[in-house]
C-alpha cells in the first residue's frame, strides 16, 4: 500500500502467516509497563498470524477487559483521506480510519496484545479453498445490515467485486481484478453485465481464479475489498461518504477539517467477531502537524485526554523528551513496522544507471534519521524488504553502513563518467514541517554530489494520486511500502512489476525490466516457502542493482495518546492502532 500498506508475512502457497508484533509499550490496560527499551528492526522476532476457525469468526468480539461504553474518542492528524470508497483504498491510514465503518468477507481479529488471526468478517469463516487455490468460496453471515437497516445481500457482494473493474476505480489494489477469470475483458457492472467467474448460490459466493492463490483469503482482508451497497453506489461520489455496515456510520464530514462517526444502530455485534464499539462517537480532526499534536498530548488537558492519532507520531523535536520521561512514555505505543520508506526514481526520466547509482551513493541517510528523531524512530535501510519480512536478505550495495552520511565523491565521479554533471532532479515530497527539513537535507547532499535539485512540495491529501500518474514531472518521490499480506509477492508485484505501470498504480518508478518481471512471475509460483523467500530476496538485490529506488529507512512507530484513552493496542493485520478496541475512560 503507498505509505505503509498492510504488513504481514505469508509464504506463497501457505495459508498461515506471521508478522512483526513487537510492542515496547502499550496502554496501561495491556499489561505493559511502558519501561521496555525501544525495539530494533533488525533481529526482531515475528509472530504467527494463523487462519482462524468458524468459531473464531463467530461474534460477538471478545470484550476488552475494563472497557466502558460511552463518551467520544478524538484524533489529531495531519491530513484528511483522499479516498473512502473501499475500492480506492490502498494507503494504510485510510484503511485504519475505515475499520469501524467498512467490513469485508475476511478480516483480522486482534487479541489483547495486538496479535492477529485471519477470520471471516462478513463471511462465516475465512473461506474454503479448492483446486489448489484456484477456487474459493465464502458464505455470508445472517443478520448483516447496512446503516439504513436494509440487508447486506449477495447482490451487494457480487456488485462489490464487479465494480472493481469500473474506469473510475484507479487507486486501489489490483489483485482480485487480475486474478478473476474473464477479468481482462470485463468493464464493470454498470452496463448490466456480470462476471461469470463470480458465482452466487444462496448465501455463498465462489470466485474462480486464473491461477492458484492459497493466500486469496488474506487478500480479501485488505480494506480495498470492503463491501459496497449496490443500491447506494454513487460511483465517483461514493468516495466522499461510503455506506456503512460496521458499528459506526459517517455522521458528518468537512473535507480537510474533520469527520465524525456515530453509532450504526443496525449493526448487530453478534455478527461481528472483530469489532467492539465502546465510544458513542469518533471525531477525527485534521490539519495538525506532529509537533502541535505532540504538545497537546504532553499537556493532556480537556478533550485531548480522550485523543489519539492514526498517522501523527511523536514529533521528532519531542522524541527525547517523551521517551526518556517514564510518565509520558506510558502513553506511547511503540511498534516495529514492516514498512520500508523509500524514494523511487522515475525510470522514464532518469534512464542512465550511473546517475541513479550516484543518487544512491549521495543519499544523506544519517542526517535524515537525525531529523526524524534518531534511532528511536527508524533504522537505516539498504534494501526494499524490511528485516522483519520473509525473504529479507541483508546487503548494502551503496555503502550506507560504512558512510551513512553519503559519499558525495563517489557520486560525483559517477556523474562525471556518465557525462551528466549538473543533472537536474525534481523531487516531490509531502507538505509537513518535518518533510521540509528532510527535503532541504536531501537537496544539500545531492547538490554537493554535483546535481542540480528542485524541490516540489505537494498537497498531503492527494500526494499519492499525484505521484501515481504516469505523466508526472518528478524524478524522485517520497513513498513507502509494507506487504499487503505476508510475502514478497505483495511487495514486488504491485510496486516493481512492469505489469503495474499505469495511473493510480504503485510502480511509482515505472520500472519495466524484462529480467525483473520474469523473476517476479517465477517466484510467485514457488510453493516451498523457504525457496520462495530466497527468490524474493534475490529480486530485492536485482532491483537495487538497477538503482531504481533509494531505500531510506525501516520504521519504528511511536504513537502518543491521551490519558483517558483505554486499550491502545496494535492491529497487526491492518498495521495501525486498533480503533475498534479503544474506549473512553470515565
Amino acid at each position: 500500500m503507498s505509505f505503509s500498506r498492510r504488513n504481514f508475512l505469508i509464504a506463497t502457497g501457505v495459508a498461515a502467516a506471521s508478522t512483526s508484533v513487537l510492542s515496547a509499550c502499550s496502554s496501561g490496560d495491556s499489561g505493559n509497563s511502558g519501561e521496555n527499551t525501544v525495539p530494533k528492526v533488525s533481529g526482531s522476532k515475528t509472530m504467527d498470524i494463523p487462519v482462524g476457525t468458524k468459531a473464531d469468526s463467530t461474534g460477538p468480539a471478545p470484550e476488552v477487559k475494563g472497557a466502558v461504553t460511552g463518551g467520544t474518542i478524538y484524533s489529531l492528524d495531519q491530513f484528511d483521506m483522499d479516498h473512502l470508497d473501499p475500492a480506492q483504498i490502498y494507503v494504510s491510514t485510510t484503511g485504519a480510519i475505515t475499520r469501524p465503518i467498512l467490513r469485508g468477507l475476511t478480516g483480522y481479529k486482534v487479541d489483547e496484545k495486538g496479535g492477529a488471526t485471519l477470520v471471516g468478517d462478513a463471511a462465516t469463516d475465512a473461506g474454503t479453498m479448492k483446486d489448489g487455490g484456484k477456487t474459493w468460496s465464502f458464505t455470508l453471515k445472517d443478520g448483516l445490515k447496512w446503516e439504513d437497516g436494509s440487508d447486506v445481500s449477495m447482490d451487494d457482494v457480487r456488485h462489490t467485486f464487479e465494480r472493481l473493474y469500473a474506469s473510475f476505480i484507479t487507486e486501489g489494489p489490483r489483485y482480485v481484478q487480475d486474478w478473476l477469470e474473464g477479468g481482462a475483458k470485463y468493464k464493470g457492472p454498470y452496463d448490466g453485465k456480470s462476471l461469470d467467474s463470480i458465482e452466487i448460490d444462496g448465501k455463498t459466493v465462489t470466485f474462480r481464479l486464473t491461477e492458484a492463490r492459497a493466500d486469496f483469503n488474506f487478500t480479501l482482508g485488505m480494506p480495498g475489498y470492503g463491501l459496497v451497497a449496490k443500491k447506494k453506489d454513487t460511483k465517483e461520489k461514493y468516495d466522499k461518504q461510503p455506506f456503512s455496515c460496521g458499528p459506526y456510520r459517517i455522521e458528518s464530514r468537512s473535507i480537510g477539517k474533520s469527520m465524525t462517526y456515530a453509532r450504526n444502530e443496525h449493526w448487530d455485534p453478534k455478527t461481528d467477531s472483530i469489532r467492539n464499539a465502546y465510544p458513542d462517537k469518533f471525531v477525527f480532526q485534521f490539519g495538525f502537524e506532529p509537533l502541535a499534536s505532540t504538545d497537546r498530548y504532553i499537556a493532556d488537558s480537556g478533550n485531548d485526554k480522550y485523543t489519539m492519532s492514526i498517522f501523527n507520531e511523536v514529533a521528532a523535536e519531542r522524541i527525547a523528551q517523551v521517551l526518556t520521561n517514564s510518565t509520558l512514555k506510558k502513553r506511547v505505543l511503540t511498534q516495529v513496522d514492516t514498512v520500508t520508506y523509500y524514494w523511487p526514481i522515475n525510470m522514464t526520466r532518469i534512464k542512465d544507471l550511473k546517475v541513479r547509482q550516484a543518487i544512491n551513493w549521495a543519499w544523506p541517510h544519517q542526517q535524515l534519521q537525525t531529523i526524524r528523531g534518531g534511532a528511536s524512530t527508524s533504522e537505516l535501510a539498504t534494501t526494499i524488504l524490511s528485516p522483519v519480512t520473509p525473504g529479507y536478505e541483508k546487503f548494502d550495495l551503496y555503502g550506507v553502513t560504512k558512510k551513512p552520511g553519503g559519499d558525495p565523491a563517489k557520486a560525483k565521479a559517477l556523474l562525471k563518467e556518465a557525462g551528466k554533471e549538473g543533472q537536474k532532479l525534481v523531487i516531490a515530497y509531502q507538505q509537513s514541517d518535518n518533510a521540509v527539513k528532510q527535503a532541504v537535507a536531501i537537496k544539500n547532499a545531492l547538490e554537493a554530489a554535483g546535481f542540480t535539485v528542485v524541490n516540489k512540495q505537494l498537497d498531503k491529501s492527494t500526494f499519492y494520486t499525484q505521484i501515481g500518474k504516469i505523466d508526472n514531472d518528478y524524478d524522485l518521490f517520497a513513498a513507502g511500502w509494507s506487504p499487503d499480506w505476508p510475502n514478497g509477492y505483495s511487495v514486488f508485484y504491485p510496486c516493481w512489476s512492469g505489469e503495474n505501470i499505469g495511473d493510480g498504480r504503485s510502480n511509482y518508478a515505472q520500472l519495466d525490466d524484462a529480467s525483473v518481471n520474469k523473476a517476479i512471475t517465477a517466484a510467485s509460483t514457488i510453493a516451498d516457502s523457504a525457496k520462495a523467500n530466497k527468490a524474493w530476496g534475490a529480486i530485492d538485490k536485482q532491483i537495487m542493482e538497477l538503482a531504481a529506488v533509494v531505500p531510506d529507512y525501516h520504521s519504528i512507530r511511536n504513537w502518543m495518546y491521551g490519558s483517558k484513552v483505554g486499550n491502545v493496542v496494535y492491529d497487526a493485520g491492518n498495521t495501525c492502532i486498533a480503533l475498534t478496541k479503544l474506549y473512553a475512560m470515565k
